[in-house]
């Protein structure tokens, strides 16, 4: 199948688009698209007339232009011949927002679908989903735009079995920073499904990750998946649902999946190393760590701190999470001390972590990492960063980016967010640094490294 004008889209026809109640699913898709993306949307409803002063066309094949995308968004058992008639008119690809087939008991209306697609090679995402979003593209959710938030464009794909899901982490990501490059809300999978998407976006240049939210999968279809993340150049990243049995009973119900047992299924992406998160939290962080870095480590992680009690949360995070933290040599020990300022020289710590004290400045951060990032000790460094502290600057975030840059060892940071240290944190964003606004975060973002191991 040829996914182009499915996910690069330069129309869309929204097919249902209601005369009299405005908050139909249809007319939200249409209103967004018409009204704040550069795209041309055509409406579509059997009866025809006017929206908004736009004409409604009867059939797709009214349009005058030839359609990349159609959105379905009609009764269930009315899909099937709309299926059809965006077939004979040409249209690239379509997603169905419609619910009531295989999650409902109707299988029998889901195959005629598929049957359909299959015959014709046609691509369709769901039915029973949300379908696409792409930053400053297009938006195929029926969410008004009002109440949604939305990441910027960026680096990593999401696919969701779950809408509600998908949403949840796309305001997870706008608010770390972390931007897309496309979220795909798949639903019932009747076509589309997730080895399909691992392929064409591990081909895609605008996706460094690839992450998913899994309820489950047909037969064998959980086998052929994590085969196809192993291949996958690209880190993968995985959340499932369905760990406990009310779970996959839950899941069964949504989207007619099922969940398998979940135990086997974890120890298998390990086994073939692929990135598992276990909650929406450790998601985010990993998807923001990897997007930034594809070199996996062994996990030694080095910790630079102006605070004894930050330090000491971090190790016993680092260490519920399987990461080390070694004692640094007296060696570097030694040179960093002498590089410190004299506010800071006789009273650090520098054992690992490495706490500077209040009494720290920007250069006793910067020459600390500098040191750090050549001890071999050490394949990872955790700044915990308290921009409340007198001697640190707005500054800081860029220059220790600068580092990295030079020396090549990964850094991961915690910062509070809020909008008083944003200049101080986009120093960190904007040269590809990751920050977390809490400790256990940053900590992920190292886990995410020592988790992916390429085969």
């Amino acid at each position: 199948m040829d996914y182009q004008k499915l996910f690069e889209p330069k129309n869309m026809a929204v097919i249902g688009v209601s005369l009299s109640n405005d908050r139909h699913p249809a007319n939200i898709i249409y209103n967004k698209n018409h009204l704040r993306y550069q795209m041309e949307v055509f409406p579509v409803n059997p009866r025809g007339g006017a929206f908004r002063r736009q004409e409604i066309f009867r059939r797709v094949s009214d349009i005058p232009d030839k359609v990349d995308l159609a959105v379905i968004a009609v009764r269930a058992d009315l899909v099937p011949g709309v299926l059809s008639e965006c077939i004979e008119a040409g249209v690239g690809g379509a997603v169905i927002i419609s619910g009531g087939f295989a999650e409902s008991g109707r299988r029998d209306l889901q195959d005629r679908m598929v049957a359909i697609a299959r015959e014709a090679d046609f691509p369709f995402i769901g039915p029973n989903c949300l379908g696409l979003f792409l930053p400053g593209g297009f938006d195929t959710f029926f969410l008004p735009s009002e109440r949604l938030i939305q990441p910027g464009p960026g680096s990593v794909a999401l696919v969701s079995q779950s809408g509600g899901i998908l949403v949840d982490q796309m305001i997870s990501f706008a608010g770390e920073g972390v931007g897309l490059s496309l979220a795909v809300s798949i639903g019932n999978k009747a076509v589309i499904n997730e080895v399909d998407l691992l392929g064409y976006l591990a081909e895609d240049s605008k996706t460094k990750v690839i992450a998913f939210y899994s309820e489950g999968f047909e037969k064998n279809g959980g086998r052929e998946f994590v085969l196809a993340a192993s291949r996958c150049p690209k880190p993968v990243i995985v959340l499932k649902s369905g760990k406990s049995p009310q779970g996959s009973r839950a899941v069964s119900s949504h989207t007619a999946s099922l969940a398998g047992d979940y135990q086997v299924f974890s120890e298998v992406l390990s086994q073939y190393g692929v990135v598992e998160a276990k909650s929406q939290f450790e998601l985010v962080s990993f998807c923001e760590s990897l997007s930034c870095y594809q070199s996996p480590i062994k996990g030694r992680v080095g910790i630079v701190t102006i605070s004894g009690g930050h330090g000491a949360m971090s190790v016993d995070a680092c260490v519920a999470h399987g990461l080390s933290v070694p004692t640094i040599s007296e060696e570097v020990q030694k040179e960093i001390r002498e590089g410190l300022s004299p506010s800071a020289r006789p009273i650090a710590s520098l054992s690992n972590p490495i706490d500077l004290t209040g009494s720290a400045v920007d250069d006793d951060f910067i020459f600390a990492t500098e040191c750090l990032s050549r001890a071999p000790e050490i394949d990872c460094i955790l700044l915990l960063i308290l921009p409340y502290a007198p001697g640190t600057t707005s500054d800081l975030g860029a220059r220790l980016s600068r580092v990295y840059l030079r020396e090549g060892k990964p850094l991961v940071v915690y910062v509070p967010h809020v909008e008083k240290y944003r200049m101080l944190i986009e120093g960190f964003e904007l040269n590809r640094v990751p920050v977390s606004p809490a400790i256990e975060g940053a900590v992920l973002m190292a886990e995410a490294m020592r988790r992916y191991q390429p085969c």
